[in-house]
């Protein structure tokens, strides 16, 4: 396996995605759930990056998603996005929860943030259909965004195309094929990929489900609890992501090492 240490990027050159400086929370003003948390995503060769955020639960790893789409404030350090200090304005956010809007219907929900920004509807009905389209839902256009409407596959592609057409440059994405049975999580897994390689993105990704993190990452970040802090980066190496390297020896082996390295600080 290969590791590397966090480090701060101290190269104005390299052009970071995104990068937190000492981030510390509490609420009580004595105890730190979240205590001396570096982290540095920077694009590869040029384009996005997609990685993936592994720890126990309550170590803080939606607290980080939220840092970043500006939906909570840490207690202090320094939030960097594409080299600005909380420039939060292109990055979209899929939660594990659905959140479309269930009384719009798919296209509308998918055109609801350009609706916000001013644009005229046809050109926004023009987009929207065109993401749908990505997504593999231009079929549904008309349908209700809500739950047995449209399956809970077809619900997270509505929020990621929702995310993507606002020209999102960042997508966080907290646990979201969690609730979805394997297949479809299988499928959703390979459509993400294709977007994020269609669209040069970054996708910052939350699972528990460390083979899901193997196969779509190309950096991993594993944190610790008590305090919450990011104390391992890991380059899995996945070249090929065909569906079945997730049965090769390689790949095997660096996930029994992820989860024997989760289980050992988890005690410390």
């Amino acid at each position: 396996m290969n590791l590397e240490n966090i480090r701060f990027n101290n190269d104005p050159n390299i052009p970071d995605v995104v990068e937190l400086q000492n981030i510390r929370q509490t609420y009580d003003g004595i105890n730190y759930i979240i205590d001396g948390c570096n982290l540095l995503i920077e694009k590869v060769n040029g384009n996005g990056n997609f990685v993936t955020i592994l720890g126990e639960s309550g170590c803080g790893k939606s607290s980080i998603l939220r840092y970043l789409c500006g939906l909570q404030t840490p207690t202090s350090g320094k939030i960097l996005i594409n080299g600005i200090e909380n420039n939060i304005h292109q990055i979209g956010m899929v939660f594990q929860q659905y959140s479309s809007v269930p009384w719009l219907t798919v296209l509308e929900n998918v055109a609801l943030g350009l609706e916000l920004q001013g644009v005229p509807k046809k050109a926004r009905e023009e987009r929207a259909m065109h993401m749908l389209e990505t997504v593999g839902l231009a079929d549904h256009s008309k349908k209700y965004a809500k739950y047995p409407t449209l399956s809970g596959g077809q619900l997270q592609r509505v929020a990621i195309a929702r995310s993507l057409i606002v020209n999102s440059d960042i997508l966080l994405m907290d646990e979201p094929f969690g609730a979805l049975d394997i297949n479809t999580r299988i499928k959703m897994q390979e459509l993400l990929l294709n977007i994020w390689e269609k669209y040069k993105l970054s996708i910052i990704f939350v699972t528990h489900d460390i083979s899901e993190a193997v196969y779509l990452s190309n950096e991993i970040f594993i944190m610790k609890a008590r305090p919450g802090r990011i104390v391992k980066k890991i380059l899995p190496n996945i070249f090929d992501r065909d569906h079945n390297i997730k049965r090769s020896h390689k790949f095997i082996s660096i996930v029994n090492d992820i989860e024997d390295y989760m289980k050992e600080i988890s005690t410390m």
